[in-house]
């Protein structure tokens, strides 16, 4: 009998992506366009990630957490985008089942703990545009290996769980995933059996964890602006610059979550544009937007490839 069972769940040995586009030329532009994102992605953030390892300037909190940022965007793009490019080129687009549960599980390590670091990056300028005499204090080298220990360890667990949702279902007919990439929700729609505990879970977990992080760093940053109100300053200027850039951010990152993980598994038109954002776009943002505007870290640049030049001649 368990036999039995085990063979029914595995039955699905491959699952077909229909992709972004049927169209040909559709798909051709969306392979360099998506290509460009791709490369500028890697380029920026591992850029970022070098230059505060190797400038001791940059060795504080808010740094610490921008580098982990930046290299949780390089992976996060790297679950998803290569293998979407290499299905434009290709007339059958197919993932394995064991490849398409490795995706989600990553998707979901890196997408979660992203979730988690976006909101204590909040909570830290909150330190430190509220509380800038005790911020060293508050955020010090061993508050932050805990918190960058937490939301690694939180994602992981979160990712686990998801998985384990995934896997345990039996899948014994319909393989055709309606995106780009497997995740969840789709996959579960392909399920031979009544998945409805299986969407609630979804919601109450991944669904709440967004809703509720998206309110922390929503009501952090109001503290904020509050706080900023009566302080009309340069330096305060550029800290509301900084807290709307930020928010940006957010609201784009989180607002997929909440789109796609705070209803029913059903697919909808936008899913597909919703995740191409998601996972092509908003990668290559987050380095524009937190660092490549700061001076620091463009005064940081500079200083490296003038080193790295020196050194040629």
């Amino acid at each position: 009998m368990e036999k039995a069972v085990l063979v029914n769940q595995t039955s699905v040995m491959f699952f077909r992506l229909r992709g972004l586009s049927v169209n040909p030329k559709v798909q051709m532009v969306v392979f360099f366009m998506f290509l460009i994102f791709y490369v500028l992605t890697l380029i920026g953030n591992i850029l970022i990630v070098i230059t505060i390892i190797f400038d001791r300037r940059l060795h504080t909190p808010m740094y610490f957490f921008l580098s982990n940022l930046s290299f949780i965007d390089v992976c996060h793009s790297t679950v998803t985008v290569p293998k979407m490019l290499r299905d434009t080129l290709l007339e059958e687009k197919l993932i394995a089942f064991n490849a398409c549960v490795v995706q989600i599980f990553f998707l979901h390590l890196f997408a979660c703990t992203e979730i988690f670091l976006l909101t204590v990056m909040a909570y830290d300028r909150y330190v430190a545009i509220c509380k800038p005499l005790q911020y060293m204090t508050i955020m010090n080298w061993k508050v932050c290996m805990i918190l960058g220990g937490a939301m690694w360890t939180a994602g992981t667990i979160h990712s686990i769980s998801f998985t384990s949702l995934t896997i345990n279902l039996p899948y014994c007919g319909p393989n055709e995933i309606d995106n780009f990439f497997c995740d969840v929700p789709q996959v579960i729609e392909l399920a031979c059996t009544d998945t409805y505990i299986t969407e609630i879970l979804i919601v109450s977990n991944s669904g709440m964890i967004s809703m509720v992080c998206f309110v922390i760093i929503v009501v952090s940053y109001a503290v904020i602006l509050v706080s900023l109100r009566q302080q009309i300053s340069e330096g305060k200027r550029k800290a509301l610059s900084t807290c709307a850039a930020h928010l940006t951010v957010v609201t784009l990152f989180l607002g997929h979550c909440i789109f796609i993980y705070s209803r029913p598994s059903i697919s909808l038109p936008e899913d597909k544009i919703v995740s191409a954002f998601f996972t092509v776009v908003t990668p290559l943002l987050n380095p524009i937007i937190y660092t490549l505007r700061n001076e620091d870290i463009k005064s940081a640049l500079k200083k490296l490839i003038r080193r790295k030049e020196i050194k040629e001649k």
